[in-house]
């Protein structure tokens, strides 16, 4: 197989009618078990990757065994062009107990907290707003707005863990309550956004 140089390559995709290359952005969330969280955002369009992960502790290049103050959380991949920053957030909320400052569902404690970690000012300008909006509905929020910090990528058994292990994964998202406790807080609205929702 042939391939272009460089030169030659950025002179092709600079003629007209060249197909410029997909633009990508990324969000963080955190929503109890990344488990869940990689398969919610999964199944929505224009999301492109997500990764299971650890972010706000106090240690370096934290573990599953070792994540003193880290939150799970997943790192999410998104073609802007296909599914807005706003659209992500709706989703993240509708998909969560937002008003459970001590864990998500059956998992309690600091790693199982919701929290946004914006990248930018933006991002938290339009998570802030959100929240608020969701305060009006729920009347409570103890979803935190964070500044990201570093991401550290979690071990490969975590990631799409609903895809390698379906069996256990359905049995842990119905023992947990997450569904249910999820129709619960949202009626209606509960995972609004997520084509498959419940999955």
């Amino acid at each position: 197989m042939r391939f272009l140089a460089p030169a030659a390559l950025a002179l092709l995709l600079a003629l007209p009618g060249a197909a410029p290359a997909a633009e990508k952005a990324t969000a963080i969330f955190a929503g109890g078990c990344f488990w869940c969280v990689e398969s919610d955002f999964d199944h929505v369009k224009g999301v492109l990757d997500t990764t299971s992960g650890y972010i706000g502790g106090s240690i370096a290049n934290p573990t599953y065994e070792n994540h003193p103050g880290s939150y799970e959380a997943v790192r999410i991949t998104y073609d802007p062009a296909q599914v807005s920053y706003d659209q992500l957030l709706t989703v993240f909320w509708h998909s969560v107990d937002p008003t459970d400052a001590g864990g998500q569902f059956c998992d309690r404690g600091p790693s199982y907290r919701t929290a946004i970690f914006a990248l930018n000012d933006g991002q938290a300008k339009a998570a802030n707003a959100s929240k608020a909006a969701v305060a009006k509905d729920l009347g409570t929020v103890a979803t935190p707005v964070l500044k990201a910090s570093a991401f550290t990528v979690a071990e490969g058994y975590h990631q799409d863990y609903y895809v390698k292990n379906p069996i256990k994964y359905r049995y842990y998202r119905t023992a947990c309550g997450r569904n249910a406790t999820v129709e619960k807080v949202w009626g209606a609205k509960a995972y609004k956004g997520i084509k498959g929702a419940s999955s």
